[in-house]
């Protein structure tokens, strides 16, 4: 059994996002006096009185507008409502009972769920007056200041109250697959198609995505958490702290916490100086990754064009020639299922882990076949070698003096073991440092 899901829903702007990050303990969700900021819905993972639960943030609903976005986060917020298991509706108290607020109340009494009214932005309990919240129809509600953290126990007690009390622990080991790349490239096309339901908002508007959204999901029985981001621009053309630039940090965080990284291309647009550098990022952070060439069935094919992209790619990303590389049609769900299939091949290569001996073996035909390069007189020698840990397999190198081991023969190294046991799709590190041994590998 899943943890219990609390969604929290409103007009926008009446403080949703920051009461999302004072229970969550984090700035996850985007906040902003400017209405509709938080466009997906956003989650968290949550604890309160030993009971543990996942907290979901949605875009401010506004049932009468005509705006297209408004109209997106309206059924990104509905979504939320389907799955949620308690729901929590923010009102304002600052701006009062508005038309908007009557709306959301109408949409939620049609359903059976738990909904639980909170009056937000209450800084003084004693003087306020409010009793015309009482109209909404939901009874007794709850008055809180999640700015200052007011009353934010008592709220907490009565989520809790709704959970089950024989809740199951979620598992640990999902994979954290992080989705990155430029603005339209089709990342959320292509997780929605993973997950077989619209899970985040696709449109032709350039940085629909703004939060790094997590979802679970199962695929062949195993465990995975997709996150979707927000396309990343040139630093150039991003506003200096604006929402957008907030967007692109929260990103290049996602790629920290992932196991797997989906660096996706438009293949109508070809690989660009962006999609390099957003490449370049995951090598240096040492996370496995595959390039996904999306759109792929909008492109004239013949039975060279495979090979030109690879080609090309090859040349470009040379600083990660170990790179793995899939066409895929977001739209189609052509070869979705075999994207899964790389996924799981380069988090296994990510992870793999050799004994000292067989390491050693293996470094020692690497010398045999190529000694390390005299400098000044000087030759260094391998005295042995192990692997100090995996996410991204790291190797430490003893050595009489690790300052004459030349960049170009560590090159050398990196690639033999590489090859020796098949570690593509992720990067690997080693590391060299003077030691002492009894023998020389």
């Amino acid at each position: 059994m899943a943890k219990p899901l609390v969604a929290v829903v409103g007009k926008p702007n009446v403080g949703k996002s920051t009461f999302f990050n004072k229970v969550c303990g984090g700035r996850i969700s985007i906040v902003s006096d400017m209405p509709g900021v938080t466009r997906d819905r956003v989650y968290a993972d949550c604890e309160w009185l030993d009971k543990k639960f996942t907290l979901v943030d949605t875009g401010g609903i506004q049932l009468k507008s005509d705006d297209v976005m408004f109209r997106h986060i309206k059924e990104q917020a509905q979504i939320a409502l389907d799955l949620a298991d308690v729901i929590l509706f923010f009102c304002d108290y600052k701006s009062g009972l508005t038309a908007d607020d009557l709306d959301v109340a109408k949409l939620l009494r049609k359903t059976s769920k738990p909904v639980i009214l909170v009056v937000n932005k209450v800084d003084h309990f004693l003087e306020a007056d409010l009793s015309e919240f009482y109209s909404l129809g939901f009874g007794d509600f709850f008055p809180i200041s999640a700015e200052q953290k007011q009353g934010l126990g008592d709220l907490l007690d009565k989520i809790v109250s709704y959970f089950p009390e024989n809740e199951q622990e979620e598992d640990g080991d999902a994979i954290k697959i992080a989705v990155v790349g430029k603005p339209n490239a089709g990342k959320s096309s292509l997780v929605n198609k993973i997950l077989g339901y619209d899970r985040t908002i696709v449109s032709d508007i350039a940085g629909t995505t703004r939060d790094a959204i997590d979802t679970p999901f199962v695929y062949n029985d195993k465990d995975y958490i997709i996150i979707d981001t927000a396309g990343m621009r040139k630093r150039r053309s991003i506003q200096s702290d604006s929402v957008e630039q907030y967007s692109v940090m929260r990103s290049l965080n996602a790629v920290r916490r992932a196991d797997v990284c989906l660096i996706v291309m438009d293949a109508d647009v070809g690989l660009s100086e962006q999609d390099v550098k957003i490449a370049g990022f995951i090598h240096e952070e040492g996370k496995p990754s595959v390039v996904v060439i999306n759109k792929w069935d909008l492109i004239e094919k013949d039975t060279h064009t495979v090979e030109k992209f690879k080609k090309q790619l090859s040349c470009d990303l040379a600083f990660m020639d170990y790179f793995r590389s899939i066409t895929v049609s977001a739209l189609t769900g052509q070869r979705v299922g075999k994207l899964m299939e790389e996924v799981d091949y380069v988090y296994a290569k990510s992870t793999f882990r050799v004994s000292t001996g067989t390491l050693n073996d293996v470094v020692t035909d690497a010398v045999r076949a190529v000694e390390p390069p005299a400098q000044h007189g000087r030759r260094a020698k391998i005295k042995y070698a192990t692997q100090a840990s995996t996410q991204p397999p790291t190797f430490v190198f003893f050595t009489n003096d690790a300052d004459l081991v030349h960049f170009s023969y560590r090159r050398y190294l990196e690639n033999y073991i590489r090859r020796a046991f098949a570690l593509d799709g992720t990067p690997i590190k080693l590391v060299f440092r003077d030691g002492s041994a009894k023998t020389d590998v």
